[in-house]
């Protein structure tokens, strides 16, 4: 379908696909089978300016918006959707920075961001706080001109690699929601360690590990916006960045669509190609047809996220929602496709679906999605 992109964003599509064919696809799976993070990706990918697709220019970047964010991380995940964590993560950890830092923090903090030369992380979930964000128990207590933070943060993405660190705690016990505050700490900063690193279904190129914070120090100076803002921050960010776990769970499926018809239009049974069964045609034709659904629904929400000041939450859980959805379908159908060998880790669809399993699952799970939607609808009818 055409989706009327502009020549800037074909460049970036072209340029991405380009490093996913040549650099990422040779090495997936090694990648994969010893969970290797990958660092040499993380250059070529800075040095071709896609990092910093959606960071302002003043602060190194290119001055665009999650819609381009988008086409990058499906492109990347249309070869390795662990690989592509590494940049998608890294936005995740940089938006409540966009969102609500001072122009001094965003040029400290997001400069490094948008070359790459950082990674970053975005640190929300613990082991009593995963769907219930306001049961956080990391807490940051005021000490003159620091905070003193005290808590284990658990499943981050890029922990133990990122470089800056956007962390939810409580500063004030007696305030619910409006306790929770926004800090930036950095990695070597004294008390802040790195706990277990998690070996995992999928995904497995991408690094998740627990952060460990005793008696660590952060100047007033790494706080975001202003105390009690950390979970309008952190839903805020969420608004921007649940499209971009789509947007890897859509490129997930559209490679999982893309080695199913190139293996049955070359596999032969009964005498000719299983793509002239009628049964494995209706299959590939399902699977189309839930990809372009996806695509549709998911660039008109990133469109809308970037052409709006209103908050995009249903919007955004329903892409996310039915992108992820779409994933687990269609890599189980690729896999279906290819028979057998699909099963094996010598073909890519197997990991393909280990991969897409996370999506429906990190960034607010499905169930939650359809909270927040459900939600949305009972609002606007009573508007």
């Amino acid at each position: 379908m055409e989706y009327n992109l502009t020549d800037e964003q074909k460049d970036i599509v072209s340029r991405t696909r380009k490093i996913a064919i040549e650099n990422i696809k040779p090495v997936r799976q090694k990648y994969d089978r010893e969970e290797i993070f990958p660092w040499d990706i993380v250059k070529i990918l800075g040095e071709a300016g896609l990092f910093g697709v959606y960071i302002p220019e003043e602060y190194g970047g290119r001055g665009l918006g999650v819609f381009e964010l988008v086409l990058v991380t499906e492109e990347l995940s249309k070869v390795d959707g662990g690989i592509a964590l590494c940049l998608a993560a890294t936005a995740l950890g940089a938006y409540p920075i966009l969102l609500g830092a001072n122009d001094e923090q965003k040029k400290r903090f997001l400069s490094p961001l948008a070359t790459g030369e950082k990674l970053a992380a975005f640190a929300l979930t613990e082991h009593e706080a995963g769907s219930d964000a306001t049961a956080l128990r990391t807490t940051a207590d005021k000490d003159g001109d620091d905070y003193i933070l005290n808590g284990t943060k658990c499943l981050i993405t890029n922990g133990g690699e990122a470089d800056i660190y956007t962390v939810m705690v409580v500063t004030d016990k007696n305030k619910g929601p409006r306790g929770v505050s926004a800090f930036v700490v950095e990695k070597g900063t004294p008390g802040f360690e790195f706990g277990k690193k998690e070996n995992k279904l999928g995904i497995r190129a991408s690094a998740t590990r627990e952060l460990v914070f005793e008696n660590c120090r952060v100047p007033k100076a790494n706080l975001l916006s202003r105390e009690g803002m950390g979970l309008i921050l952190g839903l805020r960010t969420f608004d921007a960045t649940r499209p971009g776990v789509a947007a890897q769970a859509l490129g997930i499926a559209a490679g999982a669509l893309d080695e199913a018809v190139a293996y049955a239009t070359k596999r032969i049974q009964f005498g000719k190609t299983v793509a002239s069964l009628q049964a494995i045609q209706y299959m590939l034709a399902d699977m189309a047809t839930e990809v372009e659904a996806a695509r549709a629904l998911l660039y008109a929400t990133a469109r809308t996220v970037d052409c709006t000041r209103s908050r995009t939450t249903k919007e955004s859980a329903m892409a996310k929602l039915y992108a992820s959805d779409v994933a687990m379908r269609v890599t189980t159908k690729a896999i279906q496709v290819f028979g057998g060998r699909g099963y094996m880790h010598d073909y890519p669809v197997e990991k393909m679906m280990r991969d897409a399993k996370i999506t429906q699952i990190y960034e607010g799970t499905n169930q939650i999605q359809r909270n927040e939607i459900a939600l949305a609808l009972i609002k606007e009818s009573t508007a």
